[in-house]
C-alpha cells in the first residue's frame, strides 16, 4: 500500500501524521473518505500495511513532529514504546478502526464510519481533575474461619494485618502469631481507601494461651477502628451498599479458594499513593434540594449507589473519595450544579458533533450511536469483528466511562446534529445501578414520538451476546431527511441542556410548540389559582433557580419556565396553596421573557400616597380585623386607619398619639408549678386555723 494524499515534502518536519494501517491487509481503509478530515490542515497522512512489524521505521520521521495520530489500538503498547525510543515527547492518539469498521460484511461501505471515529479521537483530550488516596498498608481481615486467618497469614509479609472473626467456632490457634486475632462484628462501616472507620461490638482478643482452640477475653461492644483497607470474608451482606465499586474494599466468597487469592493479590497492590479521578463538580449554588428545612429536588440522593451523596443544608454533598463515576447524578441533575467531568457535557457534544458531521459529510448516512463503556463494550465489539459479522457501517460507537454518564442535553444534541438512533450497551449484570438510565429513556421516550422519532430509535440494550447485539441494533429504525443542526456547544448545566433541546426541536421531523413530560420530569411550569394568591412572594424566596422572581416596581409575580426544574418547593412553600407543578416542554418558552402569574395594583398609603403592599392585601386585612381585634374595635375603633399606612406614617403616627401597642385588655396572671403547691399549703393552713 502506498501513501495516499499526502502533502508536498518540505525541509520541516509536519506538524502531525496520520498513519492509517490495514493490518497486514487483512482490511482496506478509505483514504479518500478519511483524507477529507485533515484537508486543508497540516497534517500528513500515511498509509500502511504492517506499522507494528517492519514498517515500524517510518515512525521516524513523524517523532521530529508534535502529535501523531495511529489508526491501530491493538499494538497501542508497542507504538507507544517505539515513539518513546525515539524520544517524541508530542501527542500520541490512538484510535481503532479495524474492530468497529473494516472487520465487518459492510466494511467495504464503513469509509465514512472510519473518518468519523479518526475525527473524533483527534480531538484535544480534556484536563481531567483528581483526588488523591493514600494507603500505608493497614488492612482489616474480616472473615468467620481458618479462611480469613490464612488469608492474614499470606498478607502478612507486605501489609500490616488484624484478622476479625465475627463467628468462630472450633479454630486451631496457630503455632505463631504474626498479627492480632480478635473476635467481633463490625456494626457500621464509614470511609474509603486509606481512610476506613469501622465501629464494631463484642470485640475481645485472643488469648495467648488458648490451647485446644482459640478462645478469647472479655469482649467491648462500641470500639471504632481505622485502617486503609478491608479484606471481607465473612460470606454476609456487604460493608457498604454498592460495595464492588468502594475504593479500598475488597470482598470475596470464602467458600471460593480462586476468588480469596484474587482478593488477596488486589490487596497487596493497594499501598501507596494513588490518583482517582473526581468525576463530578458540584457547584452548591445551584443545587435545588431544599429551602428553610423544606426537601425539593431529591433526584441525586435517590439514584447513586455509594452513598457518596448526603444532603448538607439547603444542598448535598458530594464526597469525590467514594463516588464511584457512574455519573447519574449529574443525568438527572435539573440545575446544573452536579456536571460530569470525565468528559464534560460540553466535551461530549463536541464529540458528538464531529462525529456526526464527519460522518454525513464523508457520505454516511442514517448514523446510529452506540454508546459503551470501555470494559464491557470494547469486548463485545472486537468478539462480533472477529467472530461474526461486524458492526454495522452506520453504526458509529461512543466510548464514553460510563453509559449512566448521559442526560437529555447530550440525547438532544445527538438527534439534532442528525442521528437515526442511540443504543446504549450495558452488561447483563451491571456495576452500577440503571435507575438513571431508565429515568432518561422514559423522559426521551415522552419527547421523541412528539419531534417526529420512533420510540425505537433510542434502545436499551442489556447483553453479553454479540450476535444478540447485532440484532438489536440491525432493528434501529432509519433516519429522516431533515437537515441536521450546525451548534457549537458551548457553557454548561441547564444553559447547555436548553440550547440543545432548542436545536434539536429546530432540525426534528415534527416540531410541537410544547410536549406533555411524565412526573419528575425537570422541565414543566408553575400554576397559580390567582384568586387565592397574596402575592407574598415566599415562592420566590424559596425558588432556587430563579424561575419566579418579583418586579422590583410593583406588587406582582413572574416565571421564567425555561428556568424551572419542577422541584416543588414553590408548591410546599406557599402558605395559601394555591401553585401547582404541571411537567412539559414547552419550546416557546425557551429564551422567551418572563410569564407574568400575577398582579395587582399597589395599594397608595392613605397618608402620603407612597405605595407600599397590595390594594386585595390592605383591604383584606382592614376587613378581617375590623371590630374583631381589641386593637382595633370599640373607643379604638379609629385605629384601623393605621393599617392602610406606610411604615413610616404609621410609626409616626402611633408615638404622636401616644398608642401603646401592649395596652390592651387585662390579661390573666402566668400561674406556674409553684402556685399550686402554695396555693394548697395556704388551704391547709387556713383550715387549722378554722
Amino acid at each position: 500500500m502506498t501513501d495516499a494524499i499526502a502533502r508536498p515534502e518540505s525541509p520541516e518536519s509536519p506538524r502531525e501524521t496520520l498513519f492509517v494501517c490495514s493490518c497486514e491487509g487483512s482490511f482496506t481503509p478509505d483514504l479518500a473518505a478519511i483524507g477529507q478530515t485533515i484537508a486543508g490542515s497540516d497534517v500528513v497522512l500515511r498509509a500502511c500495511e504492517h506499522l507494528c512489524g517492519p514498517e515500524r521505521d517510518r515512525l521516524a520521521e513523524a517523532a521530529r513532529g508534535s502529535a501523531v495520530t495511529i489508526a491501530c489500538r491493538q499494538e497501542e503498547a508497542g507504538l507507544r514504546a517505539a515513539l518513546d525510543d525515539l524520544g517524541f515527547e508530542g501527542t500520541q492518539t490512538y484510535v481503532d478502526i479495524r474492530d468497529s469498521a473494516g472487520w465487518s460484511r459492510e466494511g467495504a461501505a464503513a469509509g465514512a464510519k472510519m473518518a468519523a471515529l479518526i475525527a473524533a479521537a483527534r480531538l484535544a483530550p480534556p484536563a481531567l481533575p483528581f483526588v488523591t488516596l493514600e494507603s500505608q498498608g493497614v488492612i482489616l481481615v474480616y472473615g468467620r474461619d481458618e479462611t480469613a486467618i490464612e488469608a492474614g497469614r499470606q498478607l502478612a509479609e507486605s501489609l500490616d494485618v488484624t484478622v476479625m472473626l465475627n463467628a468462630p467456632g472450633d479454630i486451631i490457634p496457630p503455632v505463631a502469631r504474626d498479627f492480632p486475632i480478635l473476635r467481633g462484628r463490625i456494626r457500621q462501616a464509614k470511609g474509603w481507601l486509606g481512610n476506613f472507620e469501622l465501629t464494631c461490638d463484642e470485640v475481645a482478643a485472643a488469648r495467648p494461651s488458648s490451647r485446644a482452640r482459640l478462645e478469647f477475653g472479655p469482649p467491648k461492644s462500641g470500639a471504632v477502628s481505622r485502617c486503609d483497607l478491608i479484606l471481607d470474608l465473612a460470606g454476609e451482606t456487604p460493608l457498604f451498599a454498592a460495595g464492588a465499586l468502594r475504593d479500598g474494599y475488597l470482598r470475596a466468597d470464602p467458600n471460593s479458594p480462586a476468588a480469596v487469592a484474587a482478593a488477596i493479590a488486589r490487596a497487596r497492590d493497594l499501598v501507596g499513593t494513588f490518583d482517582k479521578p473526581k468525576y463530578v463538580d458540584f457547584h452548591a449554588e445551584l443545587c435545588a434540594h431544599s429551602r428553610n428545612r423544606i426537601t425539593g429536588c431529591a433526584r441525586c440522593l435517590e439514584i447513586c449507589p455509594t452513598g457518596a451523596i448526603t444532603p448538607a443544608g439547603d444542598h448535598v454533598a458530594i464526597d469525590p473519595h467514594i463516588c464511584a463515576g457512574c455519573g447519574g447524578c449529574a443525568s438527572v441533575c435539573p440545575t446544573g450544579a452536579a456536571a460530569y467531568a470525565l468528559p464534560s457535557a460540553e466535551e461530549t457534544m463536541r464529540r458528538l458533533r464531529t462525529l456526526l458531521a464527519t460522518h454525513a459529510a464523508a457520505g454516511g448516512r442514517d448514523a446510529v450511536l452506540l454508546v459503551h463503556d470501555t470494559p464491557h463494550g470494547a469486548p463485545l465489539i472486537a468478539a462480533l469483528a472477529r467472530h461474526g459479522e461486524g458492526l454495522p457501517a452506520r453504526v458509529l460507537p461512543l466510548a464514553l466511562n460510563e453509559v449512566t454518564q448521559l442526560g437529555i442535553g447530550e440525547i438532544a444534541a445527538a438527534f439534532a446534529y442528525g442521528a437515526a438512533g442511540i443504543a446504549f450497551l450495558v452488561p447483563e449484570k451491571p456495576k452500577h445501578d440503571l435507575a438513571p438510565l431508565s429515568r432518561l429513556a422514559a423522559l426521551a421516550g415522552a419527547l421523541m414520538p412528539a419531534m417526529g422519532h420512533a420510540a425505537e430509535a433510542l434502545a436499551v440494550i442489556q447483553t453479553d451476546d454479540p450476535d444478540a447485539l447485532l440484532a438489536r441494533l440491525r432493528a434501529l429504525p432509519r433516519g429522516g431527511a431533515t437537515p441536521p443542526a450546525t451548534f457549537q456547544p458551548r457553557g454548561a448545566g441547564r444553559a447547555l441542556t436548553m440550547l440543545a433541546l432548542r436545536e434539536w426541536h429546530a432540525h426534528a421531523p415534527a416540531r410541537p410548540e410544547r410536549v406533555a413530560l411524565p412526573p419528575g420530569a425537570p422541565f414543566g411550569r408553575v400554576t397559580i389559582e390567582a384568586e387565592g394568591c397574596t402575592l407574598c412572594l415566599s415562592c420566590v424566596s424559596a425558588c432556587p433557580a430563579a424561575a419566579l422572581s418579583a418586579n422590583p416596581d410593583r406588587p406582582e409575580l413572574r416565571f421564567q419556565e425555561d428556568l424551572c426544574v419542577q422541584c416543588g418547593l414553590c408548591v410546599a412553600t406557599c402558605p395559601e396553596d394555591v401553585m401547582t407543578l404541571e411537567p412539559r416542554l414547552d419550546f416557546t418558552r425557551i429564551t422567551a421573557p418572563p410569564l407574568t402569574l400575577k398582579q395587582e395594583e399597589p395599594y397608595p398609603c392613605d397618608r402620603c400616597g407612597k405605595p407600599f403592599g397590595t390594594k386585595a392585601t390592605i383591604e383584606r386585612i382592614k376587613a378581617k380585623l375590623a371590630g374583631q381585634h381589641w386593637m382595633y374595635s370599640g373607643p379604638n375603633a379609629d385605629r384601623l386607619s393605621l393599617v392602610g399606612y406606610c411604615d413610616d406614617c404609621r410609626i409616626e403616627t402611633a408615638a404622636l398619639a401616644g398608642f401603646d401597642p401592649y395596652g390592651g385588655p387585662a390579661r390573666p396572671l402566668v400561674r406556674t408549678n409553684e402556685d399550686y403547691p402554695r396555693t394548697n399549703h395556704d388551704a391547709a393552713a387556713d383550715g387549722e386555723h378554722n
